[in-house]
């Protein structure tokens, strides 16, 4: 039996989590330095290093003094709940990563309580003490009480803490005396993380999530919890609904470094891929084909958030994306089913639309911008929160929201918060930066983020977590402003931009083709205002001085997606393609509007 370590990391957005996994593969001797392609291994995929946050969880292992140490990434986002529930089932231990001057952040504590009620055991690493003003011995203090709070046990909350610098290369268990190496973090990995049990018996293995390959299809990734797998074994696979299907293994791979060996058999501890079962889902398990004996199914968070997802009917359809029609799109939400626990698709009364329930706007959001980066069209809705009916009363999702800014702006973004039925549990001053901490409805953080970052000139830090479900809290007042709508199709016009400038803010540049019915700014009052963006200078045969003014045009709004499905309200949609991402209103034609107005 290979000595064998399986740890999950654990770390919020940003304090340096993939840097540390890629000092360890180095320290594995798994690349020389002089690498340079090997910068974020783990982000791997195109968002990930774009936004610099963990979406899908990955695995990788290194060899160190006879050890094999299997390292599994989690996401750090409460959105991606569905993820982190999975892959702390196959760890036995884990490392909780946390900055030497922001301490423990709301998403660290969402993924650790998890793993503190599964068992795990954790090692402490407080990284970037190389950082001017950090304070390791307080931040490892707010750690212990953190993990206090979260009903820890004793055996948990006696944790060995690592203080080092990623970036720099070094970890040491005294953070004022700095080595040239992260080998002392190796080293209470294989003495403080328990050797995974090795139970005899039928075999037993949960799938915990999957691979895909264009040859030999979904390949099957979990950690064997007893007994022995091997190739070309007869399997039972028993489903969630208590079927069970015969099959059986083809092939078995363990990771190795960053990739994959094939191997003949895989004993109870470690973690493999199966290439050859059909038809399994997330939570499965694979057993004993003469005794089947399934595992526990694993928990996944409920969604709280839900968008209608539509085929794009826009004057400009077509255009610039390769997939257009209905089936393409319901196909491709189907698949993305298989792997995306915590998302539901579901029919509505037409045909080309479907209900999409997710974790957040952000769960939704990087669902959509993966979509339009592999071709598809399509226009999604506002974000709607679910409603549930909990002992006769209606009843709402409601979070953890924390914001750290700079003083200044404190009372602007308390007041606006609070507007939003947000009510106050903390404030507390750190340093130069006031930090503040509020339950508010999920309904109320929808826009929020644009509001909070323009207030504070893009100072704030903010970021939340979803709780639990309490009574409806009322009305949350909108956006005030209107729209202002293209009336006819065409070329919008520097010329008529800009003698429409008192009119508001507009989000798009002189010579972008627009159609009738899109958004093309946001008016200054209430109210809809209906313009012509495509009225070009009639020409003249007098030349007087005074008649030819320089056009001066204000810079265009530039949504981000986010920021886009925020914006928009019940009457429009957000329109993606692969090039373009438009605002319009779902019905364009305006006496149409006017019409539906009035009933």
């Amino acid at each position: 039996m290979q000595k064998i370590r399986n740890i999950a990391i654990i770390a919020h957005v940003d304090h340096g989590k993939t840097t540390l996994v890629d000092k360890m593969l180095l320290a594995g001797k798994l690349f020389r330095d002089d690498k340079a392609d090997l910068d974020q291994f783990l982000d791997s995929n195109d968002l990930e290093r774009e936004r610099g946050i963990t979406i899908l969880a990955k695995n990788v292992s290194i060899n160190y003094n006879g050890y094999k140490i299997n390292i599994i990434d989690t996401p750090g986002h409460a959105d991606f709940g569905g993820e982190v529930e999975r892959v702390l089932n196959m760890a036995d231990g884990c490392l909780l990563l946390v900055d030497a001057f922001e301490g423990p952040m709301p998403q660290t504590r969402f993924v650790l309580q998890k793993a503190l009620n599964l068992g795990l055991k954790p090692i402490v690493v407080i990284n970037k003490v190389d950082k001017p003003n950090c304070r390791p011995e307080e931040v490892q203090e707010m750690v212990f009480d953190l993990m206090f709070n979260l009903d820890a046990t004793e055996e948990q909350l006696d944790f060995p803490t690592i203080y080092g610098s990623a970036k720099q290369g070094w970890m040491s268990d005294d953070w004022k005396k700095q080595t040239d190496d992260i080998y002392p973090l190796l080293d209470a990995i294989i003495e403080h993380i328990p050797a995974p049990k090795v139970l005899k018996g039928e075999p037993q293995m949960q799938i915990t999530s999957l691979d895909y390959s264009n040859y030999v299809g979904r390949i099957a990734v979990g950690r064997v919890h007893r007994g022995e797998l091997r190739e070309g074994m007869d399997i039972a696979l028993c489903k969630r609904d208590g079927s069970i299907i015969k099959s059986r293994i083809k092939e078995l791979d363990v990771f190795e470094g960053l990739g994959r060996t094939k191997v003949t058999s895989v004993e109870s501890g470690d973690i493999c891929a199966i290439v050859g079962i059909d038809g399994f889902e997330i939570g499965d398990t694979i057993t004993d084909i003469n005794n089947p004996e399934p595992l526990d199914p694993i928990d996944i968070d409920e969604p709280t958030m839900s968008m209608l997802f539509t085929i794009n009917d826009s004057p400009f359809f077509g255009k610039d994306g390769k997939y257009v029609t209905s089936r393409h799109i319901y196909e491709r939400l189907i698949r993305e089913l298989d792997k995306n626990l915590a998302l539901r698709v579901e029919p509505t009364d037409s045909a080309d639309s479907w209900t999409v329930f997710g974790r957040g706007v952000l769960h939704l959001s990087v669902l959509i911008e993966t979509m339009r980066r592999e071709g598809y069209e399509l226009q999604v809705g506002q974000p709607q929160v679910i409603i549930k009916n909990i002992g006769g009363e209606p009843c709402e999702p409601v979070e953890q929201l924390t914001i750290n800014l700079p003083e200044d702006s404190a009372s602007k973004i308390i007041d606006m918060v609070t507007k939003r039925k947000g009510e106050m549990q903390t404030m507390e001053r750190k340093s130069d930066r006031i930090h503040l901490e509020f339950i508010i409805p999920s309904r109320g953080i929808i826009g929020l983020t644009n509001n909070v970052l323009t207030v504070s000139a893009g100072e704030a830090i903010m970021a939340h977590r979803f709780l639990e479900y309490q009574p409806w809290k009322g009305d949350i007042e909108k956006r005030q402003n209107g729209s202002i709508i293209a009336m006819e199709t065409g070329n919008a016009f520097a010329y008529a931009l800009d003698k429409l400038q008192d009119r508001g803010r507009f989000f798009l540049e002189p010579q972008t083709d627009v159609y009738a019915g899109q958004i093309v700014g946001e008016h200054s009052k209430e109210g809809d205002l209906v313009v012509n963006v495509t009225k070009s200078k009639k020409l003249t045969n007098v030349r007087a001085s005074g008649t030819d003014d320089k056009v001066r045009l204000a810079p265009p709004v530039v949504f981000s997606l986010e920021q886009a499905l925020e914006y928009i309200k019940e009457d429009e949609y957000v329109e993606v393609t692969p090039q373009a991402l438009r605002l319009r209103k779902i019905i364009l034609d305006e006496t149409e509007r006017k019409r539906q107005a009035k009933k």
